[in-house]
């Protein structure tokens, strides 16, 4: 096990970079363009790698279950937001797995936050990836989801998986983030960031939506 981590850990390393560098650019890029349709794709490639990754090198014995919740819903809510914009979209068999898939790892977190040892994170993506699973159930029962609505579903599941994109490096470990941007009073900036540009994004919809009807 200790050599797939050691071959896996640099991939997730660089991908978690990247993922970090192509979501604050797509984060301000203009909404809906080319520029931003790119660097959202890059984004979500190097979070496929990143999360992945993570979840399998947190399957070692030492490893922690946390991370292995963290990385699969980080996965889901990725994938699951490209789908939204990718497809015109109405419900297909896809939806109905990735609703199961999402209420499978809210149990998995729920259990992992009960083992202690400092797993009581784990209790908050499965409380995030629950709302999503009720998200994903609604979405099937009402036949798919369209305009503003299929904005706002991309939108705040990017927006999550860029908060642990860039939480798991600022606010991670000691020692993983440079001593030249190490500054205590800062690091949550760029994990708080995402949260109010999704604030902001989800009220234009709204707002959008108002002016429609």
């Amino acid at each position: 096990m200790d050599s797939i981590v050691s071959l896996i850990r640099p991939f997730h390393i660089l991908a978690g970079g990247l993922a970090i560098v192509f979501g604050f650019m797509a984060l301000f890029a203009a909404k809906g363009g080319n520029i931003h349709r790119r660097l959202g794709m890059y984004f979500v490639y190097a979070t496929v790698v990143m999360s992945l990754g993570g979840a399998l090198m947190a399957l070692r014995p030492d490893g922690s279950p946390t991370n292995v919740v963290a990385g699969l819903a980080t996965f889901y809510f990725v994938v699951t937001a490209l789908l939204t914009v990718r497809r015109n979209h109405t419900v297909g068999a896809i939806d109905t797995f990735a609703a199961v898939a999402a209420a499978a790892i809210s149990i998995l977190g729920i259990r992992a936050g009960m083992m202690g040892r400092g797993e009581s994170p784990a209790f908050v993506f499965a409380f995030v990836i629950f709302l999503a699973a009720i998200g994903d159930v609604r979405m099937i029962r009402a036949g798919g989801v369209h305009g503003p609505k299929r904005i706002a579903r991309h939108l705040w599941r990017m927006s999550v998986a860029m908060v642990v994109a860039s939480g798991s490096f600022f606010l991670g470990p000691p020692g993983r983030v440079p001593d030249i941007i190490n500054i205590p009073a800062l690091l949550p900036i760029p994990v708080v960031t995402p949260l109010l540009v999704m604030a902001y994004w989800m009220w234009r919809v709204r707002a959008r939506k108002a002016m429609a009807i």
